[in-house]
């Protein structure tokens, strides 16, 4: 049987609590098990046990340096139901001084950002298999900026997003 999702990711943090807080305010996600310098946390309606544990090192930690002299993680990605639903998280990121960049993959439409330890991790909204065109999936070659008003326009801000890509139709 193949491997067919993501269940959790676990990341080592400086401060468990700072961590905690951020991900609470940036994406609402809840802490469903705790312990001395460890917390396990559920995205908003997950069904899944958790979604990202944290485990923490201590404040002397280094950076990690993986992308500019090791090989590592780049980031995680968290997928959203609308494009409103992206853009009141683009707003929170913003808020919090967390947003570092925003694209546009033709078939996805992507927000990055950075929690308090430097990790990065992305927010999107992929566009619904009956909307993919042969010109959106040619377009995947190039990034854009990310225009959400004219995604809102083209696609529609309630449009649930991932149907018959990452969301079994």
């Amino acid at each position: 049987m193949p491997v067919h999702r993501l269940n959790h990711a676990v990341l080592y943090v400086r401060d468990v609590q700072r961590s905690v807080a951020f991900y609470q305010e940036a994406l609402g996600f809840q802490v469903v098990m705790g312990m001395k310098g460890a917390a396990f946390l559920q995205a908003p309606g997950s069904t899944n046990d958790h979604d990202l544990g944290l485990f923490e090192i201590g404040e002397n930690a280094a950076a990690s340096p993986a992308g500019r002299t090791s090989v590592g993680l780049y980031h995680l990605a968290w997928e959203v139901d609308t494009l409103d639903e992206l853009e009141r998280v683009a707003a929170r990121l913003a808020e919090l001084g967390a947003l570092v960049g925003a694209s546009d993959h033709s078939t996805t439409k992507a927000l990055y950002a950075k929690d308090p330890d430097g990790l990065e991790f992305e927010v999107s909204w992929l566009v619904p298999a009956s909307l993919l065109t042969d010109e959106t999936r040619a377009a995947r070659a190039t990034i854009r900026p990310l225009d959400l008003s004219a995604d809102k326009e083209r696609y529609g801000a309630q449009t649930r997003g991932g149907v018959g890509v990452s969301i079994p139709v």
